[in-house]
């Protein structure tokens, strides 16, 4: 988001609400006060402006998580001032990163016969801006080797409708144009009839996403290498994928361990993905690897000092916190694979259940039931006689503090109006009971309700839907 110098507020002043002599004057909001105050009363004035905000727990619109065990919240809290980037002073926070680059790279079935490399990064929109900007570069090296104009046309990334709004900042920071392939009611993820029908020489390349956000769908990365694997027979002008697996990447192999969309597909070059999502971590922190280091342009490798040698570093932010990195690594410890298998189960008959009973209302149609990533979907049925939108239904929810987005879907089905339900870890089944009996007291009351609802007509986004 972008401030400016606009207030929303009418006061100009922080008024201290307790009775220390200290507290006897106002503090100004939108420049600095001219003297410190005492930490106490700076705690109670910050943690009060929170007060009426929403329950981080209850929010059902995000991805990110919302609860670590008090051990992991401990290390992290020790380990703030860590700088992550300098890796001469701070050689063991360095190796904890290889380390978990080599977890993920198990994960995702990465060949002994190939060299892969990765790097943390903060999100998984970092690591898609990485992934995308080496397919750039490696498509530019292809391209001039076989004589292409690289002036005469745009590079571009083809990509489903569905996507992520980061790889939309992608195409306009490096001036790539976007190819998007639209989806429709029968092609809820990319759509393997035409998708092949945007690439051409100055595509650097496509991305599959594993974990659509609007849907939860998965694309089709198997059948997608396969279309690559017969295009690129029949040109010099290779064209490869790039898996954006931020919601699946850590949630997938556990779930689906027989599901072939990774490294194991020739043509998948690199895949990113959100530490702070199915990772399990708070949020920032995400991954990116590549398969081998062929696939990554040594133009974009820098050399940093590294006890007394060098290390390739490949980041578009410079320093940052080391802690969500170490609060990855001790999920990975703490859990190991059969606990990252049982956290993500629980979730998974969680998603199904709402699915289940939402579906027994008979109000709704089911655009995702959970059956693969943990995201329940939903679109109103048609019913002339109905006077309130999901809209309402979102406020509705708001009031015992559910927060449910309401949005349109993609391009070409932008009149069609859906709910979405984020399943994360820490929403278990007493949770999910209470949140279905809070529905049910929402629909009865909209049903009864004398109230000016949204307009039928009006499509918009409402709540955070990324």
């Amino acid at each position: 988001m972008l401030y400016g110098k606009e207030n929303r507020e009418e006061a100009d002043y922080l008024e201290p609400i307790f009775g220390a002599v200290c507290e006897g004057e106002d503090l100004p909001k939108y420049k600095l006060n001219p003297q410190s105050v005492e930490p106490r009363m700076a705690y109670q004035l910050v943690q009060d402006q929170l007060l009426d905000e929403g329950n981080a727990r209850l929010n059902l619109a995000t991805f990110c998580q919302t609860y670590m065990e008090p051990e992991a919240v401990k290390l992290m809290t020790q380990t703030l001032e860590k700088n992550a980037i300098d890796k001469s002073e701070y050689p063991r926070t360095a190796e904890i990163e290889n380390r978990c680059v080599n977890i993920i790279a198990d994960l995702w079935h990465a060949s002994k016969e190939e060299k892969f490399m990765g790097t943390s990064t903060i999100g998984s929109s970092e690591a898609c801006m990485l992934g995308g900007m080496a397919m750039k570069f490696a498509w530019r090296n292809r391209a001039e080797k076989l004589g292409l104009d690289l002036n005469a046309h745009k590079p571009n990334l083809v990509i489903s409708s569905g996507y992520q709004v980061c790889w939309e900042k992608f195409c306009v920071y490096w001036d790539i144009e976007m190819r998007e392939v639209p989806m429709d009611e029968n092609h809820l993820s990319i759509n393997l009839d035409k998708v092949m029908d945007y690439v051409d020489e100055y595509t650097i390349g496509i991305v599959g996403i594993l974990g659509i956000t609007y849907t939860g769908r998965y694309d089709d990365i198997k059948g997608l290498n396969e279309l690559v694997e017969q295009y690129n027979q029949t040109t010099d002008y290779k064209v490869y994928i790039h898996v954006d697996a931020a919601s699946g990447g850590l949630y997938t192999p556990f779930t689906e361990p027989d599901l072939v969309w990774d490294f194991q597909l020739p043509n998948v070059i690199s895949i990113n993905t959100s530490g702070h999502k199915y990772g399990l971590v708070y949020p920032g922190v995400g991954w990116v690897l590549w398969r081998d280091q062929s696939y990554l342009p040594q133009e974009l490798v820098f050399k940093v000092s590294y006890l007394g040698g060098e290390l390739p570093t490949m980041a578009i932010n410079f320093s940052h916190s080391a802690a969500q990195l170490i609060g990855q690594y001790y999920n990975f410890v703490r859990y190991g694979f059969d606990g990252y298998k049982a956290i993500h189960d629980k979730t998974h008959k969680v998603a199904l259940y709402l699915a289940k009973e939402i579906e027994k209302t008979d109000l709704f149609e089911m655009i995702n039931d959970g059956a693969q990533l943990p995201i329940v979907c939903y679109k109103l049925k048609d019913d002339p006689k109905r006077e309130w939108t999901l809209y309402d239904l979102a406020d509705r929810l708001l009031m015992k503090g559910w927060q449910v987005p309401a949005y349109p879907l993609p391009a070409n089905l932008d009149d069609q109006i859906i709910q979405r339900l984020v399943i994360r870890a820490d929403f278990g089944m007493n949770m999910a009971h209470d949140y279905i009996q809070d529905m049910k007291e929402a629909l009865l009351a909209l049903d009864q309700a004398h109230l000016v609802y949204h307009k039928k007509q009006e499509i918009k986004t409402y709540g955070f839907t990324h």
